[in-house]
């Protein structure tokens, strides 16, 4: 007689978290964040530099080294009615995907002026339409920066970086006091490829210190990148699991990664993920055998992890697809326990928070 395999909703991830535990702003050095080691049945609290000393000579450790851009754009319509855009992705040549808050949809054609408009040192947009199909959910848009800028040049010029909504910040404020340790914290010491509008928090914690001891460990490193897009902070609205569709990001794993995932496995290393957006690309790359290209993997209990040993993660939102991800990894039971443990004892929560470390459930 087989075992019946439990069938989950999205009640069971629910849990109650006070809400002075979900952390305003980093902790004042990045490596002096606390670390919950969840990886046995008891966990053990520990201070994120202590880290490197729970790895093995052999491990290969793989972030994710997509950088933050500052998508977040403020402007009017033609009627002087504001509108707020969050870019998603640039498209090529001037266009770009974004998302849209304003009180009334404009039609397409229509010229958006964006940080006072090209007549008043910003630039404008025409809106091309919807994305990816003709009822989808994102604005497509081409940029007309006055000197013909790029995109990104208009972004890095005039745009405000898009920290989660659960962080209160005066974002569209001349003088956020908040703005510089934001630039700065915001961002992981390895941030290379421009394209994410959330930042991989995980790997958030790592700095040179951290880094040094790792490489004197013996712990080999590799990078992936995946743009991590807003669609990591929609809230799942459905009980029934399956309904949920989940939202699509760009992944690469290079040729070097492949290379060493490869090392990893032939010297018995274990392979660590850093953050659940590190997860998600290397089981895309499994699932797929693409090293790129688009994922919308939705990664729920019962899921059966190709790549990934070990994972290093923030602690993240109840009825969440990343804590729906956590709970496939460690084993439900077990990651709800841990989380019970960390809200006990007044663990910092989400973007600006504390780690954990977890072993991989083998049922």
């Amino acid at each position: 007689m087989t075992a019946s395999v439990r069938t989950f909703t999205l009640s069971d991830f629910d849990f109650e978290l006070p809400e002075l535990l979900i952390a305003q702003h980093p902790a004042p050095e990045r490596s002096s964040a606390r670390l919950l080691d969840g990886r046995a049945r008891a966990p053990t609290d520990r201070i994120f530099r202590e880290f490197p000393g729970l790895l093995q000579p052999g491990d290969l450790l793989v972030f994710n080294d997509t950088q933050v851009l500052k998508a977040r754009l403020f402007g009017e319509k033609a009627s002087g009615g504001r509108l707020e855009l969050l870019i998603e992705r640039v498209l090529g040549g001037n266009e770009v995907v974004a998302h849209m808050k304003v009180s009334k949809k404009p039609q397409s054609g229509a010229t958006l002026h964006m940080a006072g408009g090209a007549h008043s040192g910003g630039f404008d947009a025409t809106l091309l339409g919807r994305w990816p199909e003709a009822d989808g959910p994102l604005f497509r848009l081409a940029l007309q920066g006055p000197q013909g800028e790029t995109p990104w040049e208009l972004m890095q010029q005039h745009g405000h970086l898009p920290l989660p909504p659960y962080i209160a910040r005066q974002q569209n404020a001349a003088h956020d006091p908040d703005a510089a340790e934001d630039a700065e914290r915001y961002q992981t010491v390895f941030a290379r490829q421009p394209g994410a509008v959330a930042a991989p928090t995980a790997a958030l914690h790592f700095d040179a210190g951290v880094l040094a001891a790792l490489q004197e460990r013996g712990v080999e490193r590799a990078s992936v990148t995946l743009h991590v897009g807003a669609g990591t902070f929609q809230p799942v609205k459905t009980e029934n699991l399956a309904e949920h569709r989940m939202h699509s990001e760009w992944y690469e794993v290079p040729p070097a990664t492949l290379a060493a995932l490869e090392r990893c496995r032939q010297r018995g290393g274990r392979i660590v993920a850093v953050g659940t957006t590190t997860v998600r690309t290397l089981e895309s790359w499994a699932q797929s055998g693409q090293p790129s290209g688009d994922t919308s993997i939705f990664i729920t209990p019962g899921y059966q992890f190709q790549v990934v040993d070990m994972l290093l993660t923030n602690f993240h939102l109840p009825k969440s697809t990343l804590l729906m991800l956590v709970s496939a990894f460690t084993g439900y039971e077990h990651a709800m326990a841990l989380y019970r443990h960390a809200v006990a004892q007044r663990y910092r929560f989400f973007s600006y928070g504390d780690a954990m470390l977890l072993a991989r459930h083998r049922p």
